[in-house]
């Protein structure tokens, strides 16, 4: 059982960058694979991004690619979105999810491989 708790999100302009973090918690922390789905009214949650325990392999959305960037701290048990260049099509609730894997290397990208969710925080980009 691994408890998230999500933060950083808000109301930004087009154009402009957001940062949002996961803090984990629990009794098993080690060799947990992490990722950003988000999800937006009327619309299949999706995956955003993801990092291996390792924090060496990462997974983008095309959607995002070249403007997200995910990162973890495994030291604080933390992982974040660095979301830049922001757009309208953006404006979700995003989820931050952990599992634990067999193998350091590996990402998770499908959100029915995910047990452990947080509770979502807000993003809207306004135009």
């Amino acid at each position: 059982q691994v408890q998230l708790v999500e933060s950083g999100g808000g109301l930004v302009q087009a154009g402009g960058s957001l940062r949002l973090s996961c803090a984990a918690s629990g009794r098993t922390l080690n060799n947990i694979c992490m990722a950003w789905f988000r999800q937006a009214p009327g619309k299949e949650r999706d995956v955003v991004a993801g990092i291996s325990w390792n924090g060496v392999n990462t997974y983008y959305a095309d959607s995002v690619k070249g403007r997200f960037t995910i990162s973890r701290d495994n030291a604080q048990n933390t992982v974040y979105l660095q979301m830049n260049s922001l757009k309208p099509q953006d404006t979700a609730v995003y989820y931050c999810a952990a599992e634990q894997v067999w193998d350091p290397r590996i990402v998770l990208v499908n959100s029915d491989n995910y047990n452990n969710w947080g509770q979502g925080t807000q993003v809207t980009v306004s135009s």
